[in-house]
């Protein structure tokens, strides 16, 4: 890279000043990309919409009729595994 040469500190300066800015958005990028990566990892969206899932088989007639049969079933297989 060839050395610059300057004859005036206003040229010192406005370069100066194109690299903050440059190194301002290199670090707003990063942070953008570490935002991005912390957004993919927490699952809130998969979360709120298997609730939402849930509630609706759950709700209304079918859902208590899921409700109870689930126990039972549980404890029917829980029996056949055991041998009773």
């Amino acid at each position: 890279m060839e050395t610059k040469k300057y004859s005036s500190y206003a040229q010192i300066e406005h370069d100066l000043e194109i690299l903050r800015v440059e190194r301002e958005i290199h670090y707003q990028k990063i942070r953008l990309s570490f935002d991005k990566t912390k957004e993919s990892l927490v699952p809130s969206k998969t979360i709120s919409l298997l609730g939402t899932i849930y509630e609706n088989v759950f709700s209304g007639t079918l859902g208590t009729i899921i409700k109870t049969l689930i126990p039972i079933l549980i404890n029917w297989y829980l029996n056949k595994k055991r041998g009773d």
